[in-house]
């Protein structure tokens, strides 16, 4: 028996805490986010991006690509800054490179060389600007790409694949103008080139060279200029387009690929913080990783070995950066009789639609597509989920057609190169690129389409008839078939679940006084349309075909169990489905449901 006079309950609170509560809040981040968020409303705006939803699958790391490769591009170029002089000033090299010490060039050719050999770093990170605004750009195509092939550009997106198309022929632009500023032979030919096409502009293009060069080539203003349009201009507009498309996603919130739990309505993925932002925090350390490496290891632009600027020379096999070989191989593909006298004035359209117009003519035709489409289907609904390729085959084919069309043109800026090293006519390579130019896109076309259907149809049938199991089933007359498995609801959903337009039908021209009814013309375009679209289309399985399915295949293995037990001889069974059951091939057949029209 304890001789305490204390309660047993009082030692409970023996190590209770008498000092004075400390403050609530965050401590110094708290109170500051607070000061922040009383004085702008920013509390509301962070919320919202913190719980943003994005999905998960690989495709859209093209996109991250992109915006990562661009970050290093801006922080290896404000390196660069540093040391660059954008000036045609003529100096005389007498730097650490030996072989070209004495040799007179411009002050923009000299910085970039001591940039190269004597700058710590600088030839690191030279070739990591020049290396990340090539993947810069290959990203940015392989990510419309993806938009294109999957119909991301739908309703409500339509404005977001212009501000990318935008960012696209800017981001090229913007290339060309860092190529063209060390002001060395390989670039000085390309703003020779350059300069050249503008002049073939019909009237005005003298002009226009006049005052972008500040008199006659090469003059001395070429480069300041451009050095400006390099470093201030395209890189805010790029920016800036850049954020208005980034506020456009969280706007209309990312899509997705079907799958079960996706509807139009939600987003299936993981929230921005914290696990979106620790995935794609560490993304961006592994593509500046890798630049980096790439950058090490392979030399880009070695201007030393090129020589400074001399308009009388042209270096020899000279080839631009990827993404303009486009137009240089248009312009070696088109015929010289398209240039002609009229009116006291030379039209050398055999350079000008090549050089000029070729671009804007592709952009703008990329940019009206998603329009074109939404009016030969009439749909106007919002769409989240995104299309399986292969279930918009006319799209799909149009696609890969418009790809041949532009790799068709890039390697024919290489023409020549290929008829020196293959020892072959360069007259019979460039006539074969000006026929493939024409025929290589129909077959892409024709080609992909097939791919398109047939995956369909086998999508159609491993649906219906499930999956090959591998097991083999003897009859009770010694026929041997494989049985197949049904597969499950997960694997099924992204099969069945997709939207298939049907061709539009038109009514009569005239009313029913014979007046020819005012959009008769355009009704008649958008049916043809229509019709060239979705003539060819495989109709996915709904649900009362696959429970029909199901249904005959439990009948069907019910009589050969019995047929087996009896002896009896089965009829002539197919293959196998089902739960080990058989099936007779006949006219609903999958590879035999080609529907082409309404009327089927």
């Amino acid at each position: 028996m304890s001789t305490s006079t204390n309660r047993p309950a009082d030692a409970l609170r023996a190590d209770d805490r008498t000092d004075a509560p400390k403050k609530s809040g965050g401590g110094a981040v708290g109170a500051l986010s607070n000061w922040v968020d009383e004085r702008t409303g920013a509390g509301r705006a962070v919320k919202f991006l913190m719980k943003k939803v994005f999905p998960d699958h690989w495709s859209f790391m093209l996109g991250e690509i992109a915006m990562y490769s661009m970050i290093v591009v801006l922080i290896t170029g404000t390196f660069l800054t540093f040391w660059f002089v954008p000036s045609m000033g003529h100096t005389v090299y007498d730097g650490s490179y030996v072989p070209m010490q004495g040799v007179p060039m411009s002050e923009a050719f000299k910085s970039t060389i001591d940039i190269s050999m004597d700058v710590r770093g600088g030839l690191l990170i030279r070739q990591m600007h020049h290396w990340g605004a090539l993947i810069f750009i290959v990203a940015i195509m392989l990510h419309m790409f993806r938009v294109f092939f999957t119909g991301a550009f739908r309703k409500p997106r339509e404005i977001n694949w212009i501000i990318g198309l935008l960012l696209f022929m800017l981001a090229m632009i913007e290339g060309f103008a860092g190529y063209s500023l060390p002001d060395d032979l390989l670039s000085g030919t390309g703003l020779r080139a350059a300069q050249g096409f503008i002049l073939t502009i019909p009237v005005i293009g003298t002009y226009i060279s006049y005052g972008l060069f500040g008199g006659g080539f090469p003059g001395e203003a070429i480069i300041p200029r451009l050095f400006t349009v390099h470093v201030l201009l395209l890189p805010a507009i790029l920016v800036g387009l850049f954020t208005a498309h980034i506020l456009l996603v969280m706007v209309h919130k990312h899509t997705q690929y079907p799958g079960p739990g996706r509807t139009e309505k939600n987003v299936v993925g993981f929230p921005l913080m914290p696990v979106y932002t620790a995935k794609a925090g560490g993304f961006f350390f592994i593509v500046f990783g890798i630049i980096a490496l790439i950058s090490g290891l392979v030399s880009m632009n070695p201007i030393w070995l090129y020589g400074p600027y001399e308009p009388t020379q042209v270096t020899a096999g000279s080839q631009p950066d990827w993404y303009m070989a486009f137009a240089d191989g248009a312009l070696r593909l088109l015929p010289g009789f398209l240039e002609f006298t009229l009116l006291g004035h030379t039209f050398s359209f055999n350079i000008f639609i090549g050089s000029i117009l070729l671009i804007p003519l592709m952009w703008t035709a990329m940019g009206i597509y998603p329009f074109l489409e939404r009016w030969v289907t009439g749909d106007t609904e919002e769409h989240h989920l995104l299309d399986r390729p292969r279930n918009a085959p006319t799209r799909t084919a149009i696609g890969m057609a418009f790809i041949t069309f532009y790799f068709v043109l890039m390697f024919a800026a290489g023409n020549d190169l290929m008829a020196i090293k293959l020892h072959l006519s360069i007259n019979d390579i460039t006539n074969f690129f000006r026929i493939m130019v024409f025929v290589g896109p129909v077959i892409a076309f024709w080609v992909t389409k097939r791919i398109c259907l047939s995956l369909q149809r086998r999508d159609r049938d491993l649906v219906l008839h499930g999956r090959e199991s591998g097991r083999i089933v003897r009859t009770a007359e010694g026929r041997f078939f494989e049985a197949h498995e049904p597969i499950d609801e997960f694997k099924r959903w992204p099969l069945v679940s997709f939207t298939n337009h049907r061709p539009i039908e038109i009514g009569p021209a005239t009313d029913e006084n014979g007046v020819r009814r005012k959009a008769a013309r355009k009704d008649k375009l958008r049916a043809k349309l229509s019709n060239f679209y979705f003539s060819d289309r495989i109709e996915p399985v709904t649900p009362a075909e696959l429970a029909a399915e199901h249904h005959e295949a439990h009948g069907i293995e019910a009589e050969l169990e019995q047929a087996a037990i009896a002896g009896a001889k089965e009829p002539t069974f197919g293959h196998f489905r089902g739960a080990g059951a058989a099936q007779e091939v006949g006219a609903n057949n999958a590879f035999n449901n080609r529907e082409t029209s309404d009327t089927h």
